[in-house]
C-alpha cells in the first residue's frame, strides 16, 4: 500500500456525484424562464465552475450582465432545496473511507463549495461526522489554487502534509496540494473540462475509475 497518514479529497467530481442534482436544479431554473433544459452532458462538465459556471451555460451570460447575479442566487436556492436527492459516493469510495476507518487513517475534505451547501449534502449523507475535517472556502482567507485550505485541513488532523494525500479532479486540486506539500491523485473520473490534459497537471498519480483508487492506497 501507498505510505500515507492521511488521506483528503476534493468534494464535487472526487468524492461525491453531485451533478444530477445540478442537472435538476438548472434544467428546473431555465424551464422557469422558458429555456430549453439543457442534456446532462453539457451540465456536468460545468459543475467544476461552480454556480457561476453554471449560469454561464444555461443562461449564455458572463457575470457582470445586469441579470447574471439574480439568476445565480435563483439557482442555488433552487439547488439547496434538493442538494442530495441524487448525489452519492462515487462508486468504491466508500470502500475506501471505510478501509481508512478500519486502519485509523482520518480522511477529509477541502472543498471550494460553501459551507452552507457542503454541510447539508455531508450531514443528509452520513459523512459529516465522520470526517476528519472538512474545510471551505468559508473558513480560509484565499481558496484554492491558493494551498491555504488544504494546509488547514492538515492542522486540523495534525498531519504533516508530506504525510497527506489529496485527491481532486481539477488542475487548481493538484496545484493547490503540490503547492502544500501534499501527494496528489488525479481523479479522472471526476468533472473533467473540455480540453483539459491531465497528464499536463503533474499529479503523483492519475487514476482513471473511482473503483481503482483504493487498489492504488490499500494494495500490498
Amino acid at each position: 500500500m501507498l505510505d500515507f497518514k492521511a488521506l483528503l479529497f476534493d468534494l464535487d467530481g472526487t468524492l461525491l456525484d453531485t451533478a444530477p442534482d445540478f442537472v435538476t436544479a438548472l434544467n428546473t431554473q431555465l424551464v422557469l424562464h422558458n429555456r430549453e433544459p439543457l442534456p446532462d452532458s453539457a451540465i456536468r462538465t460545468s459543475v467544476t465552475n461552480g454556480s457561476i459556471g453554471l449560469i454561464q451555460s444555461g443562461f449564455n451570460i458572463e457575470p457582470g450582465h445586469a441579470q447574471f447575479e439574480s439568476l445565480r442566487e435563483e439557482f442555488l436556492e433552487l439547488y439547496f432545496a434538493n442538494l442530495a436527492d441524487k448525489t452519492a459516493l462515487y462508486e468504491g469510495l466508500q470502500e475506501v473511507l471505510d478501509e481508512c476507518s478500519a486502519r485509523s487513517i482520518p480522511w477529509g475534505i477541502v472543498t471550494n463549495k460553501p459551507w452552507r451547501y457542503t454541510e447539508a449534502a455531508l450531514v443528509q449523507l452520513g459523512l459529516m461526522e465522520p470526517a476528519a475535517t472538512v474545510i471551505c472556502p468559508d473558513h480560509v482567507t484565499l481558496p484554492k489554487p491558493h494551498p491555504e485550505a488544504i494546509l488547514l485541513a492538515c492542522k486540523e488532523i495534525a498531519t504533516a502534509p508530506e504525510d497527506c494525500l489529496y485527491v481532486g479532479d481539477h488542475v487548481r486540486d493538484i496545484d493547490a496540494g503540490r503547492a502544500a506539500g501534499t501527494r496528489n491523485i488525479a481523479a479522472a473520473w471526476g468533472y473533467i473540462e473540455a480540453g483539459q490534459v491531465i497528464a499536463d497537471w503533474q499529479a503523483d498519480w492519475i487514476v482513471e475509475q473511482s473503483q481503482q483508487l483504493h487498489s492504488l492506497l490499500f494494495a500490498n
